[in-house]
Formats: C-alpha cells, structure tokens, sequence
C-alpha cells in the first residue's frame, strides 16, 4: 500500500515526520541531500506523475468522499481520471503553474468550498438534467456558467488552453488574467454548449471526523485526524493494517488534514484502533478544530513553535475552537481563512485576528502580541458563532 511505501520513505531518508497538507497530500519532511532510492520507491507504489513534465499540473481536488457520499449527483472519479489524463499527456499544459488549481464537485454533502480555485466545477441540477456550473479565480457560490455533464472534460480543457493564450509569463493564475480581460469575455469563445448563470451552488460541510453513511447499502466511511496534520511512520503503518482489516484498503486524505477509510461494516470497532493509534475521531476533541503550519520548529521562516504552542492551547480553551495558528504571514497551513488566527511575532507570542469578510488577509486585528495564556482568554470570551468554521 502506498502509505507504507510513504512511512519507509520518511523512516529511511528523512527525519520520521510526515505532515498532511491543506491539498489533500502528504509532505515527508527533514530530507537531507539527493536519495534517488527514495523516489524510485515512491513511483513505484503510484505516487507520482507518469513524466516529470506532468506533476506540477495534478492539482485537481475532489471531495474526499467522492463515488460514495449519498448526496453526490454524480461519481466525479471517472471525469477527473479523464482531466488528469489530460493534464499529464498534453505538454502544452505543463506550462501551467505548480499552483493553478481546479476543483471538480460532484454534489457531495463534504467538499471543500472554502479553497479559492482557478476553475472550478460543481454539480447542477437543471430541467431534469445534471450540469456542471464554474466559476473562474474563486470559491463555488454563484456560477458564472454551465455545461452539459458530457463536455465537463471539453469544459476544462477549453479553460486551460484559453487561459495559457491569454497569460504572460507573469501571469500564474487566473485572477491575473481576470484583471485585463472580463469573465465573460474570457469563456464567449469556448467551443462547448454554455448555458450562462448565474447559478448558486450547494453548500458543503467540512466536519469529517467520526462515522457516516455511505451510498453503498451496509457501508460506512470514517474519518480521523491526526493531532495538527503530523503523522509518523508507525502511525502510518497501522492506517494501512485498519484499513485493510476493516475496510477496502483504501485511504482517502482530505483538504483538512485528515484521511478517510471508505466500506467500512463495523465502525466502532475501527474507531477503537484508530484511537489506539493516537488519531482524533471527534471534532469535539481539544486539538480537533486547531491547526498550524511546521512553524519555527522545522521553518526558518517561521517566528514560534506553532505546533508546540498549538498543543499547549488545546489545553487552555474551554472548548474546541476552529483556531489557525501560523507561523508566518503566508499561511501555508490553510489555504482558507479561519474564523480566529494567532499570527507569531515571536516565540510564544501572537497578533489575534478574527475573520472579516470586509477585511483583506486574515481579517481584522483584534489583539497584539498575546502569549498562549492572554490569547486562550480571548478566544474563551468570543461569541460560540465564531469557534467555528
């Protein structure tokens, strides 16, 4: 399985750590120097590109419970092997940037919408028929368009070879476009069937520790975090033996640093081991809703211990609070605002910032270099709407 291949990996050629991204990927972290004898395992268990040309162009998101959530309208799995075909065998489009992202969202009750995409696609249900809306340089809310379910793929690729016309080498990602050539503008040339918007979509939700049903009769899918998305080889191992002990074999990772085991028949058996292993199962748990970037311990930009300090703050609050702890301004841990961020200015000392839909960055400044025990007592004081996401 591929998560053993990635807990050798992190055993033999990097410092034994390993940290889920905001993605949906893993990071071994601490590599010193080239290990060739690591990649080729690596390849060889599946996780990579078929060409080098091809990896910085896989950045396409599913939701983690994609071809099994009872809500989706339709199993995007099939669609987004096609893209990332597509992605990989075209070399004009391995001039995209490493960052340009798309999101395919097949109607499911857990996505990510809270990621800002190049393109995006979600599942619409228009006369009777399933459609996919996008929008371009946002987050799913309004659509700016639709296409028939059949084009999707067509949809996709007419975006990507427009926007490689468009840009210049400075321009990485769509919002740069956006400045100098409207939206509308942008997709009136496509050659696809566009049926124009706007057209709002779906909320999804992002709670995805605990058990919950699946679309297959009889089936339950899991999810568990590990403490702050940092995971080693052990940990690692074991998710695998679960996973084939009371599951598929399979895991899924998700954009919230947590991993999912799909088919499962006896839940709370599962729950047990995973608990055993030291992964969170509840999004009630002190650590549950906290989440901070490698921080100073393994960034040289990072100002604190992030993660040190987000274990000491777990046991200040009161309750579970959706908190954002980054070590520096450029927020590697999430990729979303949240509803309260501890920014470092020191070791041990953090700006406070509060969620502003008025305000650029994390939102609007609330208190100035607190350390863990002042910050505690003004998150404690917060209305309940704010502790979380």
């Amino acid at each position: 399985m591929q998560a053993r291949a990635v807990a050798e990996a992190a055993e033999r050629f990097a410092g034994g750590v390993v940290e889920a991204t905001n993605r949906a990927n893993l990071q071994i972290r601490g590599i010193t120097g080239s290990h060739p004898a690591m990649l080729e395992g690596l390849l060889a268990a599946g996780l990579g590109p078929r060409s080098s040309g091809g990896d910085d162009v896989r950045n396409l998101m599913l939701s983690p419970s994609a071809g099994i959530d009872p809500q989706m309208l339709f199993d995007t799995r099939p669609l987004a092997a096609q893209i990332l075909d597509s992605l990989q065998g075209r070399e004009r489009l391995h001039e995209l940037s490493a960052k340009f992202a798309v999101l395919l969202d097949g109607g499911e009750a857990l996505a990510m919408h809270e990621h800002a995409h190049d393109l995006w696609l979600a599942a619409l249900q228009l006369d009777g028929d399933i459609w996919l809306g996008f929008g371009l340089a946002g987050c799913p809310g309004q659509a700016l368009a639709a296409v028939p379910l059949h084009q999707g793929h067509d949809l996709v690729m007419a975006v990507l070879e427009r926007f490689l016309d468009l840009a210049s080498p400075e321009q990485t990602r769509m919002r740069h476009v956006l400045e100098q050539v409207s939206a509308e503008d942008f997709i009136a040339p496509l050659a696809v069937t566009l049926r124009l918007g706007p057209f709002p979509v779906r909320k999804a939700g992002s709670d995805c520790l605990g058990t919950y049903p699946q679309h297959q009769a009889g089936k339950v899918f899991v999810g568990a975090a590990p403490a702050l998305g940092r995971l080693d080889p052990p940990m690692l191992r074991g998710l695998a033996r679960v996973a084939e002990q009371y599951g598929d074999g399979t895991l899924r990772l998700t954009p919230w640093q947590s991993v999912i085991l799909p088919h499962v028949v006896d839940a709370p058996a599962l729950t047990l081991q995973l608990q055993a292993l030291g992964l969170l199962c509840s999004a009630s748990q002190p650590l549950a809703r906290l989440i901070a970037c490698t921080g100073s311990d393994g960034c040289k930009k990072g100002l604190a211990d992030t993660k040190a300090d987000a274990r000491l703050l777990a046991t200040l609050l009161p309750t579970a609070q959706a908190v954002h702890l980054s070590g520096c301004t450029r927020s590697c841990a999430a990729a979303h605002v949240a509803p309260a961020t501890l920014l470092a200015t020191s070791a041990g000392h953090y700006d406070l910032y509060l969620r502003d839909a008025g305000q650029p960055g994390f939102g609007a400044l609330r208190a100035r270099n607190l350390d863990l025990h002042a910050a505690s007592e003004l998150l404690a004081r917060l209305p309940t709407e704010q502790h979380h996401d």
